[in-house]
């Protein structure tokens, strides 16, 4: 694994982003910001805008980047730019031909991730899945030690892990203690982190040793999270499940979720995603689950805090701009927080 210290670049001119988001030269400015990623027609649109409106209404100070493949329509594209969200064209990226089953089939398209690496404009990013929803500002990460990837353990528990030796035996990283790694088996596995969120540093060096070791390596049944925390594991950090509630844990391990005091909700849980929710797959019919359902949709469906909304109050209000300009935010974007 190769690590360098980031080599900076100007904004590629192909970014698209609404027309208050005028971009004027940083200086000495800790560039951060938010980004998620997007491929095809469907609805994980809706999962994008919720996330957008979900930043603004928890006040973060930084923009929120959608990294989309070329086969998001038109029409989506604009419906994040009018969200505020700045929108960025990525080539997709896929790994080696093989045989492999993957957990789920379109886990092949999330390689493309991988490019993200790219984005040498920002000198920090949180990575956060479509299917994610943040509660609470989570703007403090950013101030995480530099050198090293941030993110929350995964369960090895949903059926999902099926066919890894983890599930077979029974074990799980969030409870190592119920069901010792057996010996037989050689030293346990190596902590493993969701990919779903995750604080990182974007480096030229890093991207480009990342796109020539994914195809020098066998996909596995978890694609790109797998790979990551193959190529991540020496600098990998962990940080608490209120940073990313995977909500499977609600039922599989309820000792370790305080639901009061979680902060970032991803639901990627069979028939949790709230644009599809029917409350008909199993588990869904928990009252925690309706309730962190009920809270995406209550973003979801707030008008005040679309971005035309939110802009129509920034500009009206000399303080804010005055107390944005004070603290640097990002790049010096002429934007309310979380656009």
């Amino acid at each position: 694994m190769y690590r360098a210290t980031n080599i900076l670049q100007k904004p590629p001119s192909s970014i698209k982003m609404a027309p208050d988001q005028a971009i004027t030269e940083p200086m000495n400015v800790h560039r951060r910001a938010y980004v998620t990623f997007l491929a095809g027609n469907g609805d994980y649109v809706k999962g994008v805008v919720g996330l957008a409106k979900g930043l603004r209404k928890a006040k973060s100070a930084y923009p929120l980047v959608v990294a989309i493949l070329p086969d998001v329509p038109e029409d989506h594209r604009q419906i994040l730019v009018s969200q505020g969200c700045i929108v960025r064209e990525i080539e997709p990226l896929k790994p080696p031909e093989n045989q492999t089953q993957y957990a789920m089939a379109y886990y092949v398209i999330n390689y493309s991730k991988l490019r993200i690496w790219e984005f040498v404009e920002y000198d920090k990013m949180i990575y956060l899945d479509g299917d994610i929803q943040v509660f609470e500002n989570i703007d403090h990460l950013f101030d995480s030690p530099d050198g090293y990837f941030y993110a929350v353990m995964d369960c090895f528990c949903e059926n999902t892990w099926r066919n890894s030796p983890q599930h077979n035996v029974g074990y799980c990283q969030q409870c190592p203690e119920r069901v010792q790694w057996p010996a037989d088996l050689g030293s346990p596995p190596p902590l493993y982190f969701n990919a779903g969120m995750f604080v990182y540093e974007p480096n030229l060096l890093t991207y480009r040793d990342l796109l020539e070791t994914v195809q020098s390596t066998p996909p596995t049944i978890f694609a790109e999270q797998d790979f990551l925390n193959m190529y991540f594991r020496d600098i990998y950090r962990p940080i608490p499940p209120l940073y990313n509630l995977v909500l499977a844990m609600l039922w599989r391990h309820p000792e370790n979720v305080d639901i009061e005091k979680v902060k970032v909700v991803h639901y990627c849980a069979a028939g949790s995603k709230p644009w599809r929710y029917t409350g008909e797959e199993e588990n869904m019919e928990r009252e925690d689950i309706k309730m962190v359902v009920k809270k995406w949709w209550d973003i979801y469906e707030d008008e005040s805090l679309d971005y035309k909304n939110t802009m129509s109050n920034f500009r009206a209000d000399p303080d804010l701009i005055k107390a944005l300009s004070e603290t640097a935010v990002v790049d010096h974007m002429a934007v309310p927080p979380a656009a």
